[in-house]
């Protein structure tokens, strides 16, 4: 059997679409368009073969926009969009959305959300139902602070089909292993794997890192997530082109595979495809 390597968390945006409104020129280095054919080299030097899409603006034009790059690409094999949950007829918009293929997960940007709540208002269930109904996965765009109710909104929906991005974006600057904080996500982190089914993404941690990150500033970290969802239940993802602001795509492939090493052959490749195909059935 010939295994892919699937990376599960990249993003294209191009700029005068206008709807990124996080993404301003203080970011000099990803503030402008990135598409496929600069995404290929960098796949292709990591050994990486297929992607999925994932969406950088909290509009549903974006998310047809995706769509549209991704079957043009070659190598998306899924695209994980937005749609406004909080509308009266989301169900009916995310019918629509999933009549396409490629769509493969439902995203809120929950971590820019104001309220830490938001997520467990009662006006998002028909959203989540009609998600779990079309088979998409829901990607968790959490911080530790939403970490509790992530456990109690997966407890709620068990029919849901989650995913924690970016480990839950630990503070790897700000923190030191073993500190109060440290170990109030590693707390949390085990208590969702243990009582619910979600998926992890082993993705994002360079970006919350300092600058001049080395591999062993990430390592417990990443060690953490092995020890709390295990090798069957992480999943590799670049977050590029925003891992560029954090040394890039080839360096922080290096560090993960380099993090997860000494696990067995096919650990190693379930974390960095297996997992992925299996999750978002692609």
């Amino acid at each position: 059997m010939t295994v892919r390597s699937i990376d599960a968390h990249q993003h294209f945006w191009r700029l005068a679409r206008g709807d990124y409104g996080w993404l301003t020129p203080a970011l000099k280095p990803i503030y402008r368009d990135f598409g496929p054919a600069e995404l290929r080299p960098l796949m292709g030097a990591s050994g990486v073969d297929r992607t999925i899409l994932v969406q950088a603006a909290p509009t549903e034009a974006e998310t047809l926009f995706m769509l549209e790059v991704a079957r043009a690409s070659g190598f998306v094999v899924g695209v994980v969009g937005w749609v406004d949950m909080e509308a009266p007829d989301a169900p009916a918009r995310i019918a629509a959305l999933a009549a396409d293929p490629l769509l493969r997960g439902i995203r809120p940007m929950i971590h820019d959300i104001v309220d830490p709540d938001w997520m467990l208002r009662r006006e998002l269930e028909p959203a989540l139902r009609t998600i779990a109904e079309r088979g998409l996965v829901f990607d968790l765009l959490v911080r530790p602070v939403h970490l509790r109710n992530a456990l109690t909104l997966l407890e709620r929906h068990p029919e849901l089909s989650g995913v924690i991005d970016h480990g839950a974006k630990p503070d790897i600057r700000g923190w030191s292993p073993g500190d109060a904080d440290f170990r109030r996500w590693q707390a949390d982190m085990s208590v969702l794997a243990r009582q619910t089914s979600a998926d992890c993404k082993l993705s994002g941690l360079a970006t919350e890192a300092a600058a001049d990150w080395r591999t062993d500033h990430l390592r417990p970290y990443v060690d953490v997530l092995l020890e709390t969802f295990g090798a069957q239940r992480l999943i590799w993802g670049s977050d590029w082109p925003v891992v560029d602001l954090a040394g890039g795509y080839g360096k922080w492939h290096a560090a993960a595979e380099a993090c997860i090493a000494g696990l067995p052959a096919t650990d190693r490749a379930a974390i960095f495809g297996l997992n992925a195909a299996r999750r978002y059935g692609v």
